[in-house]
């Protein structure tokens, strides 16, 4: 039996959703929906979705921060639906992470094919990229699930977001300052610099032994390395 795949729609014209949505489902995918980029990312984090088609004209949260939030934690396929024809606009959503880029109108067929071949071409190395492995330590992204020596470890959100910043930017030093800014998204505080500090001490905790692989950088802030 073929696998079912995950897709989720985002656009913030509901007509749009319904029509794709049930055309996908007719073609064998399982669909999820979200009008606006908060419920996009709210969608990410609940389930387990295999490709995202992200309209580019949103209010509030276009998709190209919509992308770049995504790509902080996931290399998840990401095809953007835009009415835009400028080609800077097709640039930028490469360049900040989409896989495929489609023009609207379209053709539903079309839509469904450029899935069907971005799935095809990157889910054997999507699959083995998903789960990355240092040493004992194995990181689900998509799952969003840590295991040390095949136990789970029960991180927080956030406590999962800040780990996987610093391994995806593997050997990298960043300031308390820098964490708080990408993380939080806000400015920061004195207050600000100690939650940081917080979250950093709950996280080695729980990654027990492999809590070795966040170093502290005296004086400057905290990388992720692996054993040398």
């Amino acid at each position: 039996m073929k696998e079912q795949m995950n897709i989720l729609i985002v656009d913030d014209e509901l007509d749009m959703l319904e029509l794709i949505g049930s055309f996908l489902q007719r073609q064998g995918f399982h669909v999820i929906t979200a009008n606006n980029g908060t419920g996009a990312l709210h969608q990410l984090e609940k389930e387990a979705i295999d490709l995202v088609v992200l309209d580019i004209m949103m209010p509030d949260m276009d998709g190209f921060e919509v992308c770049q939030r995504i790509r902080q934690t996931s290399q998840i396929p990401i095809l953007f639906l835009t009415a835009r024809s400028y080609e800077e606009d097709r640039i930028k959503g490469l360049e900040i992470g989409a896989d495929d880029y489609i023009m609207k109108p379209f053709s539903l067929r079309e839509l469904a094919a450029r899935i069907e071949t971005t799935l095809r071409r990157i889910r054997g190395l999507s699959l083995k990229r998903s789960r990355i492995m240092i040493g004992d330590l194995e990181i689900d992204q998509d799952g969003r699930q840590v295991y040390l020596k095949q136990e789970p470890i029960n991180l927080t959100r956030r406590e999962f977001d800040l780990l996987m910043f610093l391994l995806l930017n593997q050997g990298q030093v960043f300031s308390r300052e820098q964490l708080y800014q990408k993380l939080w998204e806000s400015h920061s505080s004195s207050g600000s610099l100690r939650t940081v500090d917080t979250h950093i001490k709950t996280l080695r905790l729980k990654l027990k032994e492999a809590e070795r692989y966040i170093k502290t950088v005296w004086g400057v802030g905290y990388k992720f390395e692996e054993d040398k």
